[in-house]
This record gives C-alpha cells, structure tokens and sequence, in this order.
C-alpha cells in the first residue's frame, strides 16, 4: 500500500475506511482499479487488537449480526479468516418473543442444514481483519485527514490541502454522510423519537450460542451472544432501543439499577446479569438517499440508508451494496467502461434501492406493529407468532433470505 502524498489520480476514490467502505476499497483493487482510500482515522489505529481482558469493558459496544451472505463476501476478499482469528461468535438459535404475551417464534440453524444462522463480531474487529488486508494490498491509503469538500468534476479537498481527482468517488462515509450532502442528494427521512442503549453483560447462564429478542410496546432489546478468547460463553452484547424519555431514564440509573432493569426486561432468560459495561446511548432515526448515484459519485451503505437497529441488518445491507457496485464494477472493467459510466451507475442502483426500501419497511412495519398495545392486537400479534413458530417451511425459507443462504 502506498503512503505517498503526491499521488493525486485515480480511478475511483472511496471517502470513508469503515465496515464497508475498507470492504470496497479492497474488492475494488482486487479487480485492476487504481484505488484511494480516505479514512480520518491513522491506520495504526485500526490494525490495534481488541486485546484479551475478560471482562464486560474489554469489549467494544458496537457489534454486527453477520450473515452467510456477507460472510462469504468477507471470504472473497480474503479478510473472513482475519476476523476469525479475533473474537467472534457464531450464534446457532436465535429466539424471539412478545415481551407483553405468550408468541414466540424459534429459530433454528440445523433446520436449514446450516453450521450457523450468523455471526456476531465487534466492529473494530472487522476493520481490522479489513486493514491487515488492505496494508498487502495496491490500495493508496490516506490516513490520519478528513475530507473538506468535493466539487463535482473538480476533485476531493483534504484538510491539509491535497486535491484528489477520481472518475468515480464514492461516498461511505456515513448516516451523516458530507459527500451525500454536498453532492445535493435528497433523502427522506424521519426520527423515531427513540434511543438506542447499547453495551455489554456478562450473565450467570450460558448464551448457548443463541441471539435472544424481546418485543415491547416501548421498544425491542436484543442479548447477542459473545465469546472472548477463553470459549466464555456468559457474556453478550445488548441493544436496547427505547422511547427517547425512557432511554433517558435508564441512562440516568447508576449501573446496579440499570442492571437490574435489564435483568428483568429479559425476563431472567439467561439467569442474572452478573455485570454491565459503561452504556452508550444514540438517536435512532431512518434515513434513505432518494438516488444513491449522481454524475461521478455513488453513495454505500448508512450514507445511502439507515435503519432500526431491531433486526440487526444495517451492516448487511452495506455489503449487499458493496456486493452488487463491486459486480457492477467489475463487469464494466472486462467491458473496457469507465467507473462513473452511468448506466454501470444506474444498474448498481437499480439493483439495490429496492432491496433495500423492502427491508426498511419490513422493519418499520414491525416496529408499529409491536408499538401497539390495544388488546385485540395484541391477541393478533401472539396468535401470528405461534402460528408462524409452526409453519416450518415459511420459516426455515425466511430465515433462509436473511441469512443470504439463496443469495
């Protein structure tokens, strides 16, 4: 990898080195592209180890539910066995449940014939697999600067004063994303009026290798199993998503009460919480880039969309991004076509909005329908689930979407 100031031009230039947009630049290069990445961050950074405390604070609060799909992506590129050799933990049940009635539905890994239905893996984990890959590779690495503007058909700023030209430039710099809105892209978007708290537990009862969800009229809480390098398997990442005045609420609590409170909208499921980590809390907002494309310049992952953190899908969705842009780039590249060609563009975006818009209304349709707490509806919604919970073929072939299985 290249460090060298002076290189200014390249074919395409990815603004932003997280989960997805580090995967992008690697598949990109892989393919014969001359390749920049920028990445506010200093690399060194990045390439840290989580480390091997086995403790709640040990671990980082931001984690992933990654599936078969993005898993064999990840492999692809070469970084999947990267991730393996850090903490990891693929979760073989996953169980979810009414929190205000009786409906529940099981999931199961074996009635697919599959090792697992996912993987849980901290962030920085996979960023660093990631970067050990992209250090070997013909990517030029812009470390350590951020972005100040981009002009179309002029280049990228950097703050310390280098211009960068690219045919094509993408945007995966984030839901806050400053290329989404320089470049004048609209979304549509709204808040939820909610909060995500966000941390991690250490339990008296196994997770048996089981993600556990509970739905309530106020919000979902998601346990996701963890595993540090002694194979413990009593810890889990948390992810409880609360009406704004009730997350502020239990932010307040000192951390005997929050765990205790946390214990009980578990419902005791994996026994007492033992210890909780320093809580971190963000707004929850939906956001979606009406195109995720104009003239040299494409949009990935939350830069292009964000949603509810209930079915733990957001870094999928960005994969399945960086899947189809790194296809269409790829095809265009044996055809001799330019990156910001714009029906190579047109085709990425054609290819993922509506995938995309159907999982985001797929959530927001199961947020309101939990948020409901008139009795009929609620009757309703257990009755589903149980029904649901028995018809193993819709079930097994749901799971089977999710997971990327016929992907």
């Amino acid at each position: 990898m290249s460090h060298e100031s002076g290189v200014k031009r390249f074919d395409i230039l990815v603004v932003g080195g997280g989960m997805i947009g580090s995967a992008l630049a690697l598949g990109l290069s892989q393919q014969g592209w001359q390749v920049g990445l920028v990445e506010g961050a200093p690399v060194d950074s990045l390439l840290k180890s989580s480390g091997t405390a086995a403790n709640v604070e040990s671990f980082e609060p931001r984690v992933s539910a990654i599936s078969l799909a993005s898993e064999r992506l990840l492999q692809a590129l070469g970084a999947w066995p990267r991730v393996q050799a850090g903490r990891h933990c693929g979760y073989r049940e996953m169980i979810v449940w009414d929190g205000d009635g009786t409906g529940r539905i099981h999931f199961d890994a074996a009635e697919l014939h599959a090792r697992s239905l996912g993987t849980i893996v901290e962030n920085r984990n996979i960023v660093r697999a990631l970067f050990e890959c992209l250090v070997e590779s013909d990517v030029t690495l812009l470390d350590g600067v951020r972005v100040q503007g981009w002009v179309r058909g002029e280049g990228v700023q950097l703050e310390d004063g280098r211009l960068l030209t690219a045919n094509l430039v993408v945007g995966a710099d984030g839901a806050m994303s400053r290329l989404r809105q320089w470049s004048g892209l609209a979304t549509r978007e709204w808040d939820y009026d909610q909060q995500a708290i966000v941390g991690t537990v250490r339990t008296s009862q196994s997770h048996c290798h089981t993600a556990w969800q509970s739905f309530t009229p106020t919000g979902p809480l998601a346990f996701l199993p963890l595993a540090n390098e002694t194979g413990d398997e009593h810890f889990c990442s948390f992810v409880w998503s609360q009406d704004t005045d009730e997350a502020r609420r239990l932010m307040a609590l000192d951390s005997d009460r929050f765990r205790k409170e946390l214990e009980v909208a578990i419902e005791g499921e994996l026994g007492e919480v033992l210890a909780v980590s320093k809580r971190f809390a963000f707004p929850l907002r939906q956001r979606h880039a009406k195109d995720y494309v104009t003239d040299g310049l494409a949009l990935v992952g939350d830069a292009a969309h964000t949603i509810h953190p209930l079915a733990g899908q957001g870094a999928n969705l960005g994969y399945g991004d960086v899947r189809v842009l790194l296809d269409e780039l790829g095809r265009a590249k044996q055809l001799g076509l330019a990156p910001d060609d714009a029906l190579v563009l047109a085709r990425y975006q054609r290819r993922r909005k509506g995938e995309n818009l159907a999982m985001m209304a797929a959530m927001e349709g199961f947020k309101q329908l939990f948020a409901r707490d008139e009795l009929p509806i609620r009757w309703l919604r257990n009755a589903g689930m149980r029904w649901f919970d028995k018809l193993a073929p819709l079930k097994t072939r749901i799971a089977a979407e999710a997971m990327g299985i016929d992907g």
